[in-house]
């Protein structure tokens, strides 16, 4: 099974999904919605944390999978 975080970022007027140790994206979309989605599945298939960053490069949103990886122990 692969490893390493996933991180949804803008870049060049195009949203991409980058996993951690890759120098380039491994898919681009058009809408951040579409690569939330796309980072999200990448994240839940290698048992990582999909990082979403916003459009001014800031991170937005973490979310970890498996659910029971999450380091925090309050819901949300």
């Amino acid at each position: 099974m692969p490893t390493g975080d996933v991180e949804t970022y803008h870049e060049d007027g195009q949203w991409k999904n980058r996993p951690e140790g890759n120098q380039r994206a491994s898919s681009t979309h058009d809408t951040k919605s579409e690569a939330q989605a796309r980072g999200r599945d990448m994240a839940v298939d290698r048992g990582a944390e999909h990082v979403i960053k916003k459009e001014d490069g800031r991170i937005g949103e973490k979310n970890t999978y498996p659910r029971e990886r999450d380091p925090r122990d309050i819901p949300g």
